[in-house]
């Protein structure tokens, strides 16, 4: 079977469409949820004036830089777990979690201390004047809650490889609301408070997290999930694990870590062209942050079950959820592309600010053209995050890692020499990335279709 035979109908198969979107759907919830409030702090921002807007999205994505090494690292035990889930291991389960939480802890101090580095790196990319304060204090905040925020993904993972996102779901609906209130009140200044602007979207960002934090605490250790999976038991050091986990999940982390500093370095030539070219790239960047959370839940759910399938010794089974997730994906992207192509132009406006400014409005054309640009990629966007979570689900972890870094590295150089030595328009440059995407989006499908992840052993051996 490949990709030629995706419109197969195995709807009620193992690994079909049906079993996908049970996973799946809290997942997509989930991970919309995720884009609903970074989208929210953006929009509030944007109300105050684009070095508001600007200055959160530089910091989100400074912050994303210093953790995802180890969210990626951890982000493995939702495969581990399920591979364990699938092979009737259920002890196992939880002490794998167990693992992803104690590197979590240990993450924490780790990323205070390279919190004054990431500061030195703004100055360095020269950020505006009028961006700058903003982006160091929406990034202090963020650094001294991001515990919560790791730790929410840790146990989130843990559910997901089990296959109880409900539960995931509803923590970060919860999450959201807290986030989206808070953003209101702090953002803006409501009921009483002055406006905090980009300290409090951060303080509504941290209060979210550690609401949602305390909610699957509290499932986590509840009487169920302590019986079935000998919870009690499970806090221990285990050397076994934790070596499965860093041996495969290392590689995520890795690719996660240098991704977002490729991407962070990326944001940073955008917003060094100027106020109004950081304006432009933002909005544009907030919108494909719409075509790529709920994917995102589709990823996520397809690594959960390849793992449960590949676990259970069931490769062909695991081949079909992966070609299911691309489906499901290709379904909602055709209509991000097509919100895209035609009202490119209001998507931009959304992100006006209360009183008139010439900076945005002078960079509404030159967003809505990146956004239309962004429409060439989307559906291959939704291959890539299925195949991609395929793949890591099997264990293929490696591979993925050493192609996507590839491919985002490749981005930096391309971006600085269009822009810098070349002094091309934004426009083409950003054209430039999207072309070299796809080409990436090629190398997994011919990966997949090699079948070499079949034969990964994850479990198996020591």
């Amino acid at each position: 079977m490949n990709l030629i035979k995706l419109y197969t109908r195995d709807y009620h198969k193992a690994g079909g469409i049906k079993e996908l979107l049970i996973l799946a759907f809290p997942m997509i919830i989930s991970t919309a949820c995720d884009g609903v409030m970074t989208f929210t702090d953006r929009l509030f921002l944007s109300r105050l004036g684009p070095e508001h807007m600007n200055a959160a999205m530089g910091g989100a994505v400074t912050f994303q830089m210093l953790t995802f090494f180890f969210m990626g690292l951890t982000g493995y035990s939702t495969a581990l777990v399920a591979q364990y889930f699938g092979a009737g291991e259920r002890a196992n389960t939880t002490r794998a979690a167990f693992q992803a939480i104690l590197i979590t802890l240990l993450a924490w101090p780790a990323i205070l201390l390279l919190k004054d580095v990431a500061i030195r790196f703004f100055y360095f990319m020269e950020i505006s004047e009028s961006q700058i304060g903003h982006q160091i204090e929406y990034l202090n905040i963020l650094v001294w809650g991001g515990i919560f925020g790791m730790m929410r993904y840790t146990l989130g993972c843990y559910f997901t490889g089990i296959g109880k996102t409900k539960i995931v779901m509803s923590a970060t609906i919860l999450a959201m609301m807290v986030n989206v209130v808070l953003d209101y009140i702090l953002i803006l200044g409501k009921f009483g408070f002055e406006p905090m602007g980009v300290r409090g979207a951060a303080i509504a960002t941290i209060s979210g997290a550690f609401s949602a934090v305390l909610m699957l605490s509290i499932a986590y250790l509840g009487r169920n999930n302590r019986q079935m999976f000998f919870v009690a038991s499970s806090f221990r050091f285990s050397l076994d694990i934790m070596k499965r986990l860093i041996r495969y999940g290392y590689p995520a982390g890795l690719e996660l870590s240098l991704n977002f500093l490729a991407f962070g370095i990326m944001i940073a030539l955008f917003h060094s062209q100027g106020d109004v070219v950081a304006t432009a790239s933002t909005i544009m960047f907030n919108w494909d942050l719409v075509a790529f959370i709920p994917l995102l839940g589709i990823e996520i759910a397809v690594t959960s079950l390849v793992g449960r399938y590949m676990g259970a010794g069931r490769p062909q089974a695991a081949h079909r959820a992966a070609l299911s997730a691309i489906r499901t994906g290709i379904f909602y992207s055709v209509a991000i592309l097509i919100l895209f192509i035609t009202v490119p132009e209001f998507l931009v406006r959304i992100f006006r600010p209360m009183e008139y400014d010439p900076i945005f409005e002078t960079a509404v054309p030159l967003a809505a053209a990146m956004i239309r640009i962004a429409a060439l990629y989307v559906l291959a966007l939704a291959v890539m995050v299925a195949l991609v979570g395929a793949l890591r689900g099997a264990g293929d972890t490696f591979f993925t890692m050493v192609i996507s870094v590839s491919a985002h590295w490749l981005f930096v150089p391309l971006l600085y020499v269009s822009l810098k030595i070349f002094n091309l328009s934004v426009v083409i440059s950003w054209f430039l990335l999207v072309v070299f995407f796809l080409i990436f989006c090629f190398i997994l499908i011919w990966r997949f279709n090699t079948g070499k992840w079949k034969k990964i052993k994850v479990i198996g051996n020591k």
